[in-house]
Order: structure tokens, then sequence, then C-alpha cells
């Protein structure tokens, strides 16, 4: 079974009342910090538990050393998993508000601490859900506690120092999950500093995506991602971003095209540009 798996909403709707199900509304707005908790509160699909990106997902910054978006410490993760009742054998489900940049952020994490299965990203979001016709709830989750345990597996991850050493191996595939303005260092609405890493190609995130917001077809997912591999091997591909989270978007679609798992530089664009001496290009 692939480790990208996708649900849609009339296949959820109808799994809504079994016992083993876990959902996690992941919703988050870059410029509004409260939007995903008022979201959520003014309606969430039934028995959604509010996973925020940056007090749930996220640890925290240390200035001039990490990203916007650290990864969270293993064992507190762990514990706000078990907090919303999660256990090994849950199926978990996870929603924003369609785009699924957020949800595959908690994908990538719940992959990270060694849940491989029974995780399923809501095809198309809350905007899909809506369109479906399909209600949304006030009420609050169940308070159960789970009995999840897991240990990050590093193998997933590579730091700044790590591709540093790689950039120019010609065996490296490095993409960037930022659009292309960004990319090329003509806007930079977020970090102090524009333009990319050295050798990286700009896969824009969003571009996953049909014009319905659903995920492409597998095969078009594969061929979008054949062409940036080029022949190499996507055990040597790294994925990084802003912040380390529209990445994690790219990795999913990674796999939900076949491919293997690849590597995730965590600390992303917004970590890289910390240390001036490391180099930056601008342009295609």
């Amino acid at each position: 079974m692939s480790l990208a798996q996708l649900i849609s909403p009339q296949q959820l709707a109808t799994r809504l009342e079994q016992p083993e199900l876990v959902i996690l509304d992941c919703r988050f707005a870059l410029e509004d910090l409260d939007y995903g908790q008022r979201s959520y509160a003014g309606g969430h699909l039934a028995g959604a538990h509010f996973a925020d990106l940056e007090r749930d997902l996220s640890g925290p910054i240390i200035k001039g050393v990490t990203g916007r978006h650290p990864l969270p410490e293993p064992k507190a993760l762990v514990q706000r998993l078990q907090h919303w009742g999660i256990d090994p054998d849950s199926d978990i489900v996870l929603y924003d508000d369609g785009p699924g940049m957020y949800a595959a952020r908690a994908w990538w994490l719940l992959a990270w601490l060694g849940k491989r299965d029974g995780v399923y990203l809501l095809d198309g979001g809350l905007k899909a859900w809506h369109a479906a016709g399909l209600p949304l709830s006030l009420d609050p989750p169940s308070n159960r506690q789970g009995r999840f345990s897991g240990e990050p597996d590093m193998s997933l991850l590579l730091t700044a120092g790590q591709l540093q050493k790689r950039l120019g191996n010609p065996d490296l595939t490095l993409i960037d999950a930022r659009a292309a303005a960004r990319f090329r260092g003509e806007v930079e609405p977020i970090d102090p500093v524009a333009g990319h890493i050295p050798g990286a190609q700009c896969v824009a995130f969003n571009e996953n995506l049909g014009p319905d917001g659903r995920f492409l077809p597998v095969e078009q997912l594969k061929q979008r991602f054949a062409a940036q591999l080029q022949g190499r091997s996507p055990d040597a591909l790294v994925s990084y971003c802003g912040s380390g989270v529209t990445a994690c978007h790219n990795l999913f679609a990674l796999c939900l095209a076949g491919y293997p798992l690849g590597k995730l530089y965590a600390g992303s664009w917004s970590e890289w540009i910390t240390d001036p001496g490391r180099e930056i290009a601008t342009g295609d």
C-alpha cells in the first residue's frame, strides 16, 4: 500500500462513526495566525481535533539559527498525538481548506514518527467537502487518550550542512516547492532574503493539483516528477520550500505517484539564509 493515500469527501462521510478513525483539522494562514482556530470554532468535520501548525506541528524558533517552522520536539509531538486519541492502529484523516499544504505537513510528521499506514489526506480538503454538500459540526471532539508511540526516523531528513556538501553532486535532485516568482528572487513577501538554493529546480506545490483543487491523476504526477528527476535515482531527491511545510506536499505527491519518500530539508529557505556564508542563487 502506498505511503500517500487520499480519501474523497464521500468516502469519509461514510466512515465518520468508525471508532478507530481520528480526524485532524490543519487549517492555518501565515498572514492570520488565529485563522485556523477561529475557523475550526466556526465549524469542522464531526469529531475532528484542531492541529495548529505553529503550536502543535512546529517547534520553537531560535532566531538566527532555525527556519520559521522548525520540526517539533518528537516527545512533545507524540504526547500531542496521544492527546488527540491516536493509537498505533488508528486510521487518520488530515485536512485543511483545500490545497493540502498544512495537512501534508502533518502527514510527513506522522511518517517521520513511524506511522506509515492508515493516514489519508482529504482530497480537495474542506472546499471539496462543502462542494459535496456535506455538513460541519460545532460539537467538541472526544477527549480519549491514545496509545501512539513513535521514534523519529532521522534518515528522512537532511541538515543544511549535509545539503551544502551535496550541492553540485550530479546525482542530487533538489526541488523547491515555492512559487516561481519567489524561487527566481523576483519577490519575497515573507523572508528577508530572496532567491533559492543553488542547483534547485522550481516545483511549485500547487501544480500537484488540478483546477478542482484535487490531486492530479497518478500518471500525470509521475510525468511531472520524472521531468525533474531526468533519470536520476529518486532516493537522492531532497525537497524544501520556505519553511519546511509545502515541501511535504511535494513529498506526498511523489509518494502518490509511486516514488519512494524523498528527504526533507526541514529548515528550508528560511533557515538556509540565516548563515550569510551559504550561497544563494536567483533567476531560473
